[in-house]
């Protein structure tokens, strides 16, 4: 028979196995599986594929003259719209990377979708988009999810191959 000690400790042990599976599943990796039970199916990985090329980009024009020695791209910062197709439609992001030496030091995302549940997609990756690039090369990132959107990571991607580009 369990003294009330013993049972105590058990169920201290159980709430704590049960908080850290709680807090694992509330991490924002870009590479995290995908959420059981989301929102809406709005944003599902099998839809990625019909992602389309990003639609325009410019760079800013008093940061970009410089660059760091032995950079592939010119410092400065960039804009581009990334596009990707969701079960609602075709959708836009804007994104603005600042860039010094190849490495991201800032960056911004600008929800510019039409559908309710996308708006909400986009507004968790861009909440979520900083804590993933920001400190890494531009040529070794590839976002796959944030906070649990996966097509929003489609035209971000896009998007950052158009400021690689205008970048080089």
């Amino acid at each position: 028979m369990m003294t009330t000690r013993q049972k105590k400790i058990g169920l201290t042990a159980l709430a704590g196995v049960s908080l850290s599976v709680a807090l694992a599943g509330c991490a924002t990796d870009a590479t995290a599986e995908s959420d059981a039970g989301a929102a809406a199916p709005a944003e599902t990985p099998a839809a990625s594929s019909a992602a389309t090329p990003a639609a325009t980009s410019s760079a800013s024009s008093g940061d970009s003259a410089g660059s760091s020695s032995g950079s592939t791209y010119k410092d400065g910062t960039y804009e581009a719209t990334g596009s990707y197709t969701s079960p609602n439609g075709q959708e836009e992001i804007d994104v603005s990377l600042t860039l010094a030496g190849d490495v991201i030091t800032a960056v911004t995302v600008t929800p510019e979708a039409t559908n309710p549940n996308s708006v909400n997609y986009q507004n968790q990756f861009a909440d979520g988009i900083a804590q993933v690039v920001v400190g890494k090369d531009i040529d070794e990132i590839e976002v796959s999810r944030v906070a649990g959107s996966s097509l929003t990571s489609g035209g971000f991607n896009k998007a950052v191959e158009t400021i690689k580009a205008d970048a080089a």
